[in-house]
């Protein structure tokens, strides 16, 4: 895989690698993998450090806003309280003066009380609980070893983080799925508790290692997820599930909330006891060895994981699925399933999820469950976009944070003093996202290209003088030989490949450009010269086919239309509005 390395904005740390239940669904201890019998039982002084000051010089070359450290097992809480005190010492210490730190742990809950709970107080260590649901449901897989059960432990912990004290440390309850157990009965007892958030997980499984399917029921995961999101929807939503909530957002078009679902790239790594940096955890499932990197903390940087094959394999969004999940009309919603689910012996990782028929009935029953939204009309939409290019800028702003220079400060002040209709014109073209979000991440990816491309706002801000007719002079950068303004047409300057700067000053509603050759006049910028090229306009349309912005859809970028067409696209188009009238 080509293109920049997606940075890691979350680890998992493993503070203690043995666990004091045996549950037997477990994907660390009853998977293929065994290699955590190889592990320390506890994180080591060295380890801790070496792993922060890796995690600060990470944030910081990436100028990531934040980052999130989930403390793991194992069971982490074994690691003792002055164990994990010097974690959360040392993490505090190396990563706060460079970016925002946000700490959790992922606990079975049976030894929190007030020694730890009082410790991640003090340090803002977020908890979250594994949790099954009620007794009956829960002691079917987390049992001790001797087959005690575990339910009154966990109850007395959630209890503990419902005090007003430690409430705002209750992260949330993850239920792993098991058919044999009743959803309304699971959801009646984990809403019961009142927790934040609940989390529904499908039990880790692959083609390799396919998960039960009793009976004949061709979903039955689904038909079980969909029994408890009736019993959700029944009692109005009270508890954000993420699960639902995942899939609802995708279907409105959306993120994906879960690493379960979607398409977003990966970016979480792991780093054992041992100071060893693997994938995530659950790839365990698969094989022997599937999560190592043989990467360490000791040796190497958080972008020599990134750049593992492994790792970049999850981060290609649609191309990262196979051809059967790319033509699939879920997929959007289901991202082709967690990754770890789509192994098998023979293929690989290229395959669909072991529990595609259980996700697409999933996506479809929650689809058909939830109304349609009602669409806002064209002026509301054309709001909204411009109110998001507009908060989008301003984020931009942010990030440069007095970086751009003189340069910057000078378009940034010209482009404050030109706020009103012009402005809005400009900002609300279809591609100012596309150019927005590539400047952002030519920033948070140090690209060297990143000034230029933040830069690029002038273009929209002399565009925006010609609109209004307000006279100013302002360097504007230009790329591929053309000189680009939105919404008005690009002015051809040089030869295909070449770049550089040149000098914009609008007089009126006209302007002048003076590069290092010569000096351009467009008097009219609605009229073409040798060099200027207005946009097309056909029907009362304005049809932007010059913007270097516009092949942000992943498609490839048919050339300008010629006259010919332009006035057969203007037939097509005074046509369908005709049948719409009609209609």
């Amino acid at each position: 895989m080509t293109g920049p390395l997606v940075p890691f904005r979350e680890i998992v740390l493993k503070v203690h690698s043995r666990c004091d239940l045996a549950c037997d669904h477990c994907y660390v201890y009853e998977a293929g993998d065994q290699t955590w019998r190889e592990q320390p039982r506890a994180v080591s002084d060295h380890v801790i450090a070496h792993t922060a000051r890796r995690l600060a010089e990470h944030a910081e070359k990436h100028r990531l806003p934040s980052v999130s450290v989930i403390l793991h097992g194992g069971e982490p809480l074994l690691a003792g309280p002055a164990r994990l005190r010097r974690v959360c010492e040392e993490l505090t210490a190396a990563v706060t003066p460079v970016t925002a730190l946000d700490l959790r742990i992922h606990t079975n809950g049976v030894l929190l009380g007030p020694p730890y709970l009082d410790l991640f107080e003090e340090f803002g260590v977020q908890v979250g609980i594994s949790l099954d649901g009620d007794r009956a449901a829960n002691d079917r897989h987390r049992r001790f070893a001797d087959g005690r059960s575990s339910h009154p432990q966990v109850l007395a912990a959630v209890e503990l983080l419902q005090q007003p004290r430690y409430r705002p440390l209750f992260l949330g309850l993850l239920c792993t799925v098991d058919l044999a157990n009743d959803p309304v009965a699971v959801h009646d007892a984990l809403v019961e508790l009142d927790p934040p958030r609940i989390d529904y997980l499908l039990p880790h499984a692959t083609w390799a290692a396919p998960p039960a399917r009793p009976g004949d029921a061709p979903a039955p995961y689904a038909d079980w997820l969909l029994a408890a999101f009736d019993r959700w929807d029944e009692r109005g939503r009270t508890v954000p599930v993420r699960l639902f909530d995942s899939v609802l957002s995708t279907l409105h078009g959306g993120p994906s909330l879960t690493e379960s679902l979607g398409l977003a790239p990966a970016d979480i790594v792991v780093v054992e006891t041992d100071g060893s940096l693997e994938q995530v955890d659950s790839l365990k499932t698969a094989y022997e060895g599937a999560a190592a990197t043989g990467f360490s903390v000791f040796r190497d940087d958080f972008d020599a994981v990134a750049a593992h094959p492994g790792v970049r394999a999850r981060q290609r969004g649609l191309a990262g699925v196979g051809e059967q999940c790319r033509r699939c009309p879920v997929v959007r919603s289901c991202g082709g399933g967690h990754y770890t689910h789509r192994y098998s012996a023979e293929g690989g990782f290229d395959n669909p999820s072991v529990y595609c028929p259980d996700l697409m009935a999933l996506v479809h029953g929650i689809e058909a469950r939830t109304p349609a939204p009602e669409l806002p009309d064209a002026e509301q939409l054309a709001a909204s976009a411009l109110e998001l290019n507009r908060l989008l800028l301003a984020r931009l702003h942010g990030v440069l944070d007095g970086r751009g220079g003189p340069a910057w400060a000078r378009i940034w002040e010209l482009t404050t003093s030109l706020d009103g209709p012009g402005l809005d014109a400009a900002l609300a073209t279809p591609y100012t996202r596309g150019w927005l979000l590539d400047a952002l991440a030519a920033l948070d990816q140090g690209r060297p290209d990143a000034g230029a491309t933040a830069r690029r706002l002038a273009a929209y801000t002399v565009a925006a003088a010609v609109r209004d007719g307000a006279p100013l002079t302002l360097p504007v950068p230009w790329s591929d030989g053309r000189l680009h303004l939105p919404t008005l047409g690009e002015l051809r300057l040089a030869g295909p490949g070449t770049a550089g700067t040149a000098e914009v000053s609008v007089r009126s509603h006209g302007f002048s450009v003076r590069d290092a050759h010569a000096e351009h006049r467009v008097p009219r910028p609605d009229r073409p010269t040798p060099d200027w090229r207005p946009l097309t306009r056909v029907d009362g349309l304005v049809v932007d086919d010059l913007d270097p912005y516009r092949d942000c859809f992943g498609t490839p970028l048919p050339p300008r239309l010629d006259p010919r067409e332009a006035q057969e696209w203007g037939r097509r188009v005074a046509r369908a509005r005709a049948r719409l009238a009609g209609a």
